[in-house]
């Protein structure tokens, strides 16, 4: 018994067997085969979730609180690929090299969506789409016009946040676009510098973004600038994770108070 235990791969992979007519065969490289087995397991997986990233939903974190309170640094969510169409910039790297979008459907006011900085083409951004090809875009005392119509802006409950174990409570307005789609904004400075702007006419082909964190956004009203159709990269469209980001990797135990769990799964408007 302890022979065989111990007998090299070798030796099994070609360890005759006899027949029923009494010739010599021999066994199958079975370990040979299993590792082939892994190898295109995994090519599978990879190639499925190419095809899943490139043409159907793509992941994505939120690294800063441009978007607060509608996204929070440390969510994570899926965009949808196919929400608009697809670009070059639908696909890994820009690796399928075209202009313009093929599939395309129209972006909708009010859309939260993740595009390529158009000063780098390279950068992620994601923003609220305020502007429409054509609009005149304008904040005048805080509040958003459109077309010269103010934005109606209703005083909701304060956006309270923990700032070194302090609560901070920021005023927090809810805005209301023309074709019904409704979301919170913060006003962290009374009269801030991007309360007051010039009149902005978007550029056919190109759309106006917005931070909800109206106070503390790069957005159209200062670097970002009109941002062109073949620019976007989908439509946000719900939050599969969520963490607050306090506790380090290596720090286990504290893994599950860390979790934002009442944000996992939220549809994001």
């Amino acid at each position: 018994m302890a022979e065989d235990i111990t007998q090299t791969a070798e030796d099994k992979s070609v360890a005759p067997d006899t027949a029923p007519g009494g010739e010599a065969v021999k066994k199958p490289a079975k370990k040979q085969e299993s590792w082939l087995e892994v190898v295109k397991t995994i090519v599978y997986a990879l190639l499925i979730a190419g095809v899943i990233r490139s043409f159907l939903f793509q992941p994505f974190n939120i690294p800063s609180g441009s978007m607060e309170d509608t996204l929070l640094i440390g969510d994570y969510l899926f965009v949808s690929k196919a929400a608009y169409g697809y670009s070059r910039y639908s696909f890994p790297f820009g690796l399928v090299p075209f202009n313009g979008r093929f599939m395309a459907s129209a972006p909708k006011r009010g859309d939260v969506v993740v595009f390529k900085f158009p000063g780098d083409n390279a950068t992620d951004y994601i923003k609220r789409l305020i502007g429409l090809p054509g609009d005149r875009i304008q904040m005048k005392d805080g509040v958003l016009y459109i077309n010269d119509k103010a934005v109606p802006k209703v005083r909701v409950a304060d956006y309270v946040e923990d700032l070194g174990g302090t609560r901070h409570h920021v005023p927090q307005y809810r805005e209301t676009l023309s074709n019904g789609v409704s979301y919170n904004v913060l006003d962290r400075v009374t009269q801030g510098e991007l309360d007051n702007t010039q009149v902005f006419v978007v550029l056919e082909g190109h759309y106006f973004m917005m931070g909800d964190n109206r106070d503390n956004s790069a957005d159209s009203r200062v670097n970002v600038g009109y941002v062109p159709f073949e620019n976007f990269v989908g439509k946000v469209e719900f939050l599969f994770f969520s963490t607050h980001g306090k506790a380090r990797f290596w720090e286990i135990w504290k893994w599950p108070a860390d979790i934002r769990y009442e944000r996992i799964g939220k549809v994001v408007y």
